[in-house]
């Protein structure tokens, strides 16, 4: 038997960089003397994910609870043959998280039976709980039982059970156990890498999973500073003129170094997007040319200014700029972590922050294109083709997107599914039912007209960039002078009026107050990153330097026309999701699948060039 509560400790590792590897004991195990020290103690773990592509995925695994997991499992249900049992309580991340498959894999094929209990407890996430313990991650205990000889070729029989309530009210049910009949336990998925978490006999599982439709998802960009980001161009090339100006040690303090990403010293990069200069950060100067400012999605419905220079990224996720274009859509969700209460989607144009959906993501991002003029559909081959034949007339891709956003855009989506989307990956139902899909797909185009602000699927008569008017007017602007710069905002419910320091905002409903998307409160965040005292951390003395007036009233006006407009508009799609979950719906064995080269981004050509508008 081992039992315990192994540490957890994240560590930042690069799987691919032998160098940052562990040495010893932690990453070799075995008895020499019988010769079966021959691999890294992580690599049954790692196979699996890197022979199915998501090797992206690997870099979750290097916690010391994980290391913890396939010791005891070497030393209960492989150094010796007959029954053992592990009960460990843990960070619950290897239930559903995507890069530990193979761990999954191996413990079904180590163990007869598993026995999960989940205890919640996710402070960082869109569906907070309380912990048992003093952290923000989840946990869980599993029990672990080996009846006899390995069996590795019959999968462990997964149940799962999970107990909910405050800290107290978790620990007297787990006191209360004293047999494991004693919890409601649920079968979970049988395949060898699936989630453990319980299946359900729900049609929701009958349907293609998004990214099975959309087959090529990217990380949004993770510039690893705060200072190349803000929300006046101007305020950004002062930062620039300030970064120039300086020499030596404080460049490298302003610049902010990052311990895994860019670096002030560093040569200028090769990858998208390009440098302004081919001279390091740190070898600049006064004369160095400033680099262009352009648009990036920095939260749901949040658009910024970024100092767009490869040498300030970390992580640029070059095949979103290869494929940026004035065609482009990008749609973002939670693909990978649990949905939260709102839209379950968020589309915009602009490259988005790794962070966009709801200020935390990962592998979020899904452009409608994979080239920058728009003419590669990042659409499933044959998807299009099956739902022309069965409409009658040609589904292009835009329709498509506009049908899927329809859907995820409804927060009633998330309400009807809470629980089929504890496992992450949103499915959708699509209709056979071509006046169904065309009422969605008008609707969509709509959603997606508010949500970029005008620039895509402009109704006719409208001029792109031009938003209809809502509710809501400015009754007094806010002082555009340096003394009265907003410090605070408030809202008052009964007279629906928002209050930005001096500035009064009439005609907000509660809903739009209350607006959020898997707990990122739209109005809220938006306010907050423009504040005197603003949302987040600073990175950089750079950050000191900020707008000198506030000039941003049109864009909250803005902001609170579209939420307005989209309010409106969710009555009329909730009732229309119903018609078509009530209609016949495609299957995912019915929908073509997607080859491995589909979910790889687009390969950089000869001669061509992505956008980059000052």
């Amino acid at each position: 038997v081992c039992i315990g509560n192994p540490p957890y400790d994240r560590q930042t590792i690069d799987p691919d960089d032998p160098s940052q590897q562990r040495k010893g004991g932690w990453v070799r195990f075995g008895d020499p003397a019988q010769g079966n020290v021959k691999h890294a103690i992580l690599d049954d773990f790692l196979a699996p994910l890197h022979a199915s592509g998501q090797g992206v995925h690997a870099k979750n695994l290097y916690n010391d609870y994980v290391y913890f997991w396939r010791w005891a499992i070497w030393k209960i249900c492989e150094q010796q043959p007959g029954h053992g049992i592990i009960s460990f309580i843990t960070a619950a991340s290897y239930l559903r998280g995507p890069g530990f498959a193979g761990m999954r894999e191996l413990m079904r094929r180590s163990f007869d039976e598993l026995w999960i209990i989940d205890l919640e407890g996710d402070n960082l996430g869109a569906r907070k709980s309380e912990n048992v313990f003093a952290i923000q991650t989840p946990v869980a205990i599993a029990l672990g039982i080996r009846n006899g000889p390995a069996r590795p070729d019959t999968p462990a029989t997964v149940r799962y059970a999970r107990i909910i309530g405050n800290r107290a009210e978790k620990l007297a049910s787990l006191d209360a156990m004293t047999q494991l009949n004693d919890l409601p336990w649920r079968t979970c998925f049988t395949g060898w890498a699936d989630l453990f978490l319980p299946s359900s006999d729900t049609p929701y599982w009958n349907w293609p999973l998004l990214t099975d439709l959309f087959p090529w998802q990217a990380n949004g960009i993770k510039v690893g500073r705060t200072w190349p980001i803000e929300n006046d161009k101007d305020t950004l090339h002062t930062r620039w003129k300030r970064l120039m100006s300086a020499t030596g040690s404080e460049k490298r303090i302003l610049f902010k170094d990052s311990p895994t990403g860019r670096k002030a010293k560093d040569a200028a990069t090769k990858s998208l997007p390009p440098s302004a200069s081919a001279q390091s950060i740190a070898l600049s100067d006064s004369v160095s040319p400033t680099p262009p400012c352009v648009r990036v999605a920095f939260r749901s419905f949040d658009r910024r200014w970024l100092l767009c220079d490869g040498r300030l990224i970390d992580r640029p996720s070059p095949d979103l700029w290869r494929a940026h274009g004035d065609q482009q859509i990008y749609l973002t969700s939670l693909l990978t972590k649990v949905l939260g209460e709102g839209s379950a989607s968020v589309v915009t144009v602009h490259i988005p922050d790794l962070d966009h959906f709801c200020n935390r993501g990962g592998k979020d991002v899904i452009p409608l294109w994979r080239d920058s003029a728009g003419t590669e559909a990042n659409i499933t081959a044959g998807v299009m083709e099956k739902l022309t034949e069965s409409y009658g007339w040609a589904v292009t891709p835009q329709r498509f997107l506009a049908y899927a956003y329809a859907i995820l855009a409804s927060p009633s989506y998330v309400t009807r599914f809470w629980e089929e989307l504890t496992i992450p990956g949103p499915r959708l139902p699509i209709t056979k039912n071509a006046d169904l899909f065309t009422a969605a797909a008008n609707l969509g185009e709509r959603l997606i007209w508010l949500h970029t602000y005008g620039e895509r699927c402009v109704p006719p008569g409208k001029k792109a960039g031009k938003l209809p008017s809502g509710r809501a007017r400015i009754e007094v602007g806010v002082p555009q002078s340096e003394t009265d710069y907003p410090e605070d905002f408030a809202y008052d419910a009964i007279k629906q009026e928002l209050r930005v320091g001096k500035g009064v905002f009439s005609g907000v409903r509660p809903e739009i107050w209350a607006f959020s998307i898997s707990g990122l409160e739209v109005v809220k965040s938006w306010l907050g990153y423009r504040m005197r005292k603003r949302s987040g951390k600073s990175s950089s003395p750079l950050d000191a330097i900020r707008p000198s007036a506030w000039h941003f009233d049109d864009e909250l006006l803005d902001l609170l026309w579209v939420l307005d407009h989209t309010i409106d508009l969710l009555s009329e799609i909730d009732a229309l999701l119903g018609q078509i979950l009530a209609g016949e719906l495609w299957t995912a064995g019915e929908m073509p699948t997607p080859t491995e080269a589909e979910r790889t981004g687009p390969k950089p050509k000869v001669g061509s060039q992505s956008m980059f508008v000052e």
